[in-house]
């Protein structure tokens, strides 16, 4: 019996060879998506003090009251759109793109499109 690695563990090391490759500075922060099989979440980090600047998902009441349902693309691309107007509001036009060891299509794909849509460039 051959014995598989989870895929969380697999998306796990991707992440981390990721992250190796770049981290958010003061002047271009870092947008970390993570999707659960219930929701969305987006964050705009500023690696070098370790802090949080902007964030949105769809665990919030705000977002979810808006959508039919919080684990869909669509609810993705709200996420998107709705991170990218709150990084604006904070004065954030440039982000790294962290897909967080996901592959770039389905529900990340459709937050990245809308959030450059909304006016964030990366």
């Amino acid at each position: 019996m051959i014995n598989k690695e989870s895929r969380n563990v697999i998306r796990q090391k991707k992440h981390l060879k990721i992250r190796n490759r770049f981290s958010g500075t003061t002047e271009r922060p870092r947008l970390a998506v993570y999707r659960s099989n219930n929701h969305v979440y987006a964050q705009i980090i500023d690696d070098t003090v370790g802090k949080t600047i902007v964030s949105a998902s769809t665990n919030e009441k705000k977002i979810a009251s808006e959508l039919e349902k919080t684990n869909n693309v669509e609810a993705a691309a709200y996420v998107g759109k709705v991170i990218a107007e709150r990084a604006i509001a904070a004065n954030i036009k440039e982000v790294v793109f962290d897909r967080g060891g996901f592959i770039y299509t389905g529900k990340v794909k459709a937050l990245a499109e809308a959030a450059r849509e909304a006016g964030l460039v990366f």
